[in-house]
């Protein structure tokens, strides 16, 4: 425990080493005393409790005399007072800038930042002990999911490390008013200028700009804290990430440009006969519908029964809002029943839904219409997160300045009831996302899981990193200073406590050439994953793509889903569009529809799905082994039999899981 002393410290007359603390109006030294020092004072100098309320003015917090013996104690607690007093910055993290990325003008001074500080969460290993256990179909405590007060008690930062760092505010003019908590306190936010935030930091702020998006950042490459509190911070942020957070998406064909899109009838006779037994319309090869995935996914006649304990939730970044006439022209087309039903929409941080036609946002509008339409009458949320503050637009323009996702987890995290399957279709390279951040994110997502929540994030439409199979023009660098040639996993799909979803095309189904998939550099393969990755791996040419992947990795994907030529409206038009943005919603929605059949029989949602996805949940699934994800100059890997790095497990078969799982 941190003790904190307002002291001067000088000699005695008759050798005598005192530590004196001021009571009158000077100025006096600002000292806080670690754990070891606090010890070793606490045994050698055997300090005394001090009568505040006594008339007498105290002026010796503690006192011996020193023999000759102990004069050198003395001058080294003397020393060690003075460092801490004075407690130099230390550099906290250090990172080279992502390739396209170029250094413009430094930002402008009062340009303002949501300053956010990761405390150390008190007792992480001990939630991730939860979290495997009420997601493990084969343990006692399956399906027993915690409260959010437990969790909160779990990650809640130490005490000491709410006082340094709010200590540390104090110094630099920011008290009680100006901070932000997370629920749990393991988040401080501040908003704060430039100028503030590098004073803070030890470092200057500069404007970044990507060259191929024409993308602006507020960022540094480096910043130092007081070496005193470096314990008490995991991560600092909007500092060294350069990360996009794009919607995850690669094909948008407007009606223009497509042959026209037929409305599938599933009453047709010519049907195609896939392996597990099950019809299909053809036409589902031209255009992908409801209709499509109730017949690939073996949904057809199923009737939501527990609509009101359950719901399906989807988030939005970076101004994303989805049209609601877009929504009931959708539903009109495709699910006439749902005309008229709403959903729940939610603003986060100044999230945009203003409903212009030509603003809607073509990856909300995506995510909702097949999200919803596949689970309806499932109730539906939608969360907006804005990502770019105001600022006034000059030379220094920047954009989407504040990261997004600690902002979500904090507003999701402090409600008691949340939608028990979300799908995100956002991410980015794992490299462009410093290792600090990418650990507390996703630390976020696993207090989400022990609460019961399914979280489904899109495994990325770069196949093994930018789907380019050219040597001489591939741009797979790492931007450690090497600028070697690696394969590029997606974040957060790479995070252990979510489900990846990759992508398929065509019927019967292949892996789509784009489907994001391969082996985290910062997570280890989690244990679930143990014997799908080792059956893979022993098929695997031992020494193909050596040195391009960490064949140690959190493994992505987990399951796959459709991804290609998904018929949507959007600005008030029919358009195909693909991505593995369209395979994680369409997931989720088979979750939902899940959760609602173990509902409706008095058993729990299912939560963090993947320890039941390895195991018990192998058999509920279509194995993809055909196609292949092309990317960095390589034809990547291929779909074979079992799990593989391009459609994990393979794509639902709903009536198969309902059993196993009901």
């Amino acid at each position: 425990m941190a003790i904190r002393f307002n002291t001067q410290i000088s000699r005695l007359p008759n050798d005598d080493f005192g530590l004196y603390v001021l009571t009158n109006d000077h100025e006096y030294s600002k000292v806080i005393v670690k754990t070891i020092k606090a010890e070793i004072i606490d045994k050698a100098l055997k300090l005394q409790p001090i009568d505040w309320n006594s008339n007498e003015k105290p002026r010796c917090l503690a006192k011996m005399r020193l023999s000759s013996s102990f004069r050198l104690l003395a001058v080294f607690l003397y020393t060690a007072f003075a460092v801490e007093a004075t407690s130099l910055p230390k550099v906290k993290e250090t990172v080279n800038a992502p390739n396209g990325w170029v250094k413009l003008a430094p930002a402008h001074s009062e340009h303002k930042i949501n300053l956010k500080i990761g405390l150390p969460q008190s007792n992480f290993p001990l939630l991730e002990q939860h979290l495997y256990e009420v997601s493990d179909p084969y343990h006692e405590r399956y399906g027993q999911h915690l409260s959010k007060e437990e969790v909160e008690a779990l990650v809640a930062p130490h005490p000491e490390s709410v006082n340094a760092i709010d200590a540390w505010l104090a110094e630099h003019g920011l008290g009680s008013d100006d901070i932000t908590r997370s629920p749990a306190g393991d988040w401080v936010t501040v908003n704060v200028p430039v100028r503030l935030a590098e004073t803070m930091l030890n470092t200057t702020y500069h404007v970044w700009k990507h060259v191929s998006s024409g993308s602006r950042l507020v960022r540094t490459t480096s910043y130092s804290l007081p070496e005193h509190i470096h314990a008490h911070v995991d991560v600092i942020q909007p500092t060294t990430m350069f990360a996009l957070w794009k919607g995850l998406k690669t094909t948008l064909h407007y009606e223009d440009h497509v042959e026209e899109l037929p409305v599938v009838n599933s009453l047709v006779t010519s049907q195609l006969k896939l392996a597990s037994g099950l019809t299909v319309d053809p036409a589902c090869n031209k255009s992908i519908t409801i209709s499509c995935l109730q017949q690939l996914y073996n949904i057809s006649g199923y009737v939501p029964k527990a609509t009101k304990q359950n719901g399906i939730g989807i988030t939005g970044y970076l101004e994303e809002f989805v049209n609601n006439q877009d929504l009931q022209s959708f539903y009109q087309d495709q699910r006439p029943d749902a005309i008229n039903s709403t959903y729940n929409f939610i603003s986060v941080k100044g999230g945009l839904n203003n409903q212009t036609l030509e603003e809607a946002g073509i990856e909300a509008n995506l995510d909702a219409q097949f999200a919803y339409g596949l689970s309806y009458p499932t109730p539906g949320t939608f969360w907006s997160t804005a990502g770019r503050p105001p600022f006034k637009p000059d030379v220094n323009t920047v954009e989407n300045t504040n990261e997004p996702y600690a902002d979500w987890i904090d507003y999701v995290s402090s409600h008691g009831k949340i939608p028990q399957a979300i799908s995100t279709s956002y991410g980015d390279y794992e490299q462009t996302v410093p290792r600090s951040y990418a650990i507390r994110t996703c630390a976020g997502f696993a207090q989400l899981g022990a609460r019961g929540i399914s979280l489904l994030f899109s495994s990325g439409d770069g196949g093994v990193g930018d789907n380019n199979a050219d040597p001489a023009t591939q741009t797979c660098f790492t931007n450690d200073g090497r600028n070697a040639t690696r394969f590029v996993p997606i974040f957060p799909a790479a995070c252990p406590f979510v489900t990846a979803v990759g992508g398929t095309n065509n019927v019967p189904e292949s892996a789509v050439f784009f489907s994001g998939g391969g082996f985290s550099d910062y997570f280890p393969r989690p244990w679930y994953q143990d014997a799908a990755v080792k059956g893979w791996q022993k098929n695997f040419p031992k020494d193909k793509y050596k040195g391009l992947f960490n064949e140690n990795g959190r493994a992505i994907p987990d399951v796959a889903a459709q991804g290609r030529r998904f018929r949507i409206f959007w600005k008030g038009g029919i358009i195909s569009i693909g991505g593995t943005s369209a395979s994680a919603p369409t997931f989720a929605a088979i979750v939902a529809l899940l959760n609602d059949a173990r509902l409706a029989k008095g058993k729990p949602t299912l939560g963090f799905l993947n320890p039941l996805l390895y195991t018990k949940g192998l058999t509920g699934f279509n194995d993809i082994t055909q196609g292949n994800n092309p990317g960095c100059g390589t034809p990547g890997f291929n779909a074979t039999e079992g799990w593989d790095p391009i459609t994990g497990l393979g794509t639902p078969d709903f009536g198969k899981l309902k059993s196993l799982l009901t």
